[in-house]
């Protein structure tokens, strides 16, 4: 389950992301779910409050050049799903 804590700063973080515009830049679609229990692989995202809930932490960035990972938020959950599939993040995000 992708149970994710945006933290405040970057030295708590799992990893820096950066959300981007249109869907083909992403390396990650996510989708947020409602429910801990809908959190599936590392595409469906639910966040959590407290660090002892989250199974990865990230922290939010504007410039796609300071990012580990750049995600783009999908409308449906079909659609959730990496882009790039040789990330080395891959299976990381539901530990």
């Amino acid at each position: 389950m992708a149970k994710i804590l945006e933290v405040k700063y970057e030295n708590l973080a799992n990893a820096v992301v950066c959300e981007v515009h249109y869907e083909t830049q992403a390396d990650l679609c996510w989708y947020e779910v409602a429910y801990a229990q809908q959190a599936e692989g590392d595409a469906k995202w639910f966040f959590v409050q407290h660090e002892a809930q989250a199974s990865f932490k990230i922290f939010r960035t504007k410039y796609e050049t300071q990012a580990d990972l750049k995600i783009f938020k999908v409308k449906y959950p079909d659609k959730a799903g990496w882009r790039n599939t040789s990330h080395k993040l891959r299976g990381q995000l539901e530990k």
